[in-house]
C-alpha cells in the first residue's frame, strides 16, 4: 500500500472489511469485530514501519496506550518481519505526578506491552513525576523535533480527545509540541470507568501530552477505535464540524490517516453501510 491508494483499494486488501469510505482526507474502514479491526490495523502499521526503515534506515513511532489499543498492540508486536531494532519509540502522554510503576502509568503500559516484547532500538518516555514538569515537557519536545516522525497510533477518547488534548485545552495551532494540561471531567470519568483508578477523584488532575500539531507531524496515522462507548465520539470526529470541541475531528485533514472501526463503534455513522 502507498499514500496514493484509495479507500476501496485498502478495503479490498483488508480481511473482513465490511465497508470503507473517505472522511475528508482520512480513510475509514469498518470491520465486523474489534478483533478484525485490530488485526488489519496491525498489519498496516507493520507495513508502514517496514517502509520507513527501508526508505530512511529507521522509523520513529508514537504509540497510543489504553484499553482501546490493547488488541491492536498485542497483534502488532507479533507481526513478522518488523525491524524493531531500527525503531525509536515514543508515547503521547503521561499523568503529572504519577510514578512509572503505578498500574495506570502509560510508561508501564508501553514497557509491558511493547518494549518488553520487541526491544526497540530506543524507547523515550515522558517522566510525569519529574521534579520540574515544564522542563520535562521541553526535554520531550526536543526529542520529538530532533527528526521526522514516521507513524503515530492515535486513539479517540470518549470526549473526542486525542492524546490528552481534551476539548477545553486542545489547540489545532498550538505553538508547543508538548505541554502540561488539565484533564476535563469527562476524561477523568473515562479513566476511572476503564478501571485505571478506583474513583474519579483518584485520577490525577494534570498530564503532559503531545499537542495536536505535535501529533500532526507524524507522516501517517493509524487510528483504532473499537466499542460502542466510542460511537458518539466517532460520529463527531468523522461527520461533525472540524473543531476543538471534538479534537479528533482534525484527523480529517491529515494527509495519510486510516481509521479502523468495528460494527459497534461505527454504529452512529450515517455513512456506515455495515449496520
Amino acid at each position: 500500500m502507498n499514500c496514493s491508494e484509495t479507500t476501496t483499494d485498502i478495503s479490498k486488501r483488508a480481511s473482513n472489511c465490511l465497508c470503507g469510505f473517505e472522511a475528508g482526507t482520512a480513510r475509514v474502514l469498518v470491520f465486523a469485530s474489534a478483533a478484525d479491526s485490530a488485526s488489519a490495523a496491525a498489519a498496516r502499521a507493520a507495513e508502514l514501519i517496514i517502509e520507513a526503515v527501508r526508505k530512511r534506515g529507521g522509523a520513529r513511532v508514537i504509540a497510543a496506550t489504553g484499553n482501546s489499543q490493547k488488541d491492536f498492540i498485542d497483534r502488532l508486536v507479533i507481526e513478522r518481519d518488523v525491524p524493531w531494532d531500527r525503531v525509536t519509540l515514543f508515547h503521547m502522554d503521561e499523568y503529572v505526578g504519577l510514578g512509572a510503576s503505578h498500574p495506570a502509568s502509560f510508561r508501564l503500559w508501553i514497557r509491558t506491552r511493547i518494549e518488553g516484547h520487541v526491544h526497540p532500538k530506543e524507547a523515550h518516555y515522558i517522566e510525569g513525576d519529574a521534579p520540574d514538569v515544564d522542563a520535562e515537557a521541553g526535554r520531550y519536545e526536543r526529542l520529538l523535533l530532533s527528526d521526522e516522525i514516521d507513524l503515530a497510533f492515535v486513539g479517540i477518547g470518549e470526549n473526542g480527545h486525542i492524546a490528552f488534548n481534551d476539548p477545553p485545552v486542545a489547540d489545532f495551532h498550538d505553538p508547543k509540541i508538548v505541554k502540561r494540561v488539565a484533564l476535563d471531567d469527562a476524561c477523568k470519568r473515562q479513566q476511572a470507568g476503564e478501571g485505571h483508578f478506583e474513583s474519579v477523584k483518584a485520577v490525577p488532575s494534570e498530564a503532559l501530552t503531545i499537542t495536536c500539531p505535535g501529533l500532526f507531524r507524524a507522516k501517517a496515522w493509524i487510528t483504532v477505535v473499537p466499542d460502542q462507548r466510542k460511537a458518539e465520539a466517532v460520529k463527531a470526529a468523522l461527520e461533525g464540524p472540524i473543531t476543538t470541541a471534538c479534537p479528533a475531528s482534525i484527523l480529517r485533514r491529515h494527509p495519510n490517516a486510516t481509521v479502523y472501526l468495528d460494527r459497534s463503534s461505527a454504529s452512529r455513522l450515517t455513512q456506515n453501510e455495515a449496520h
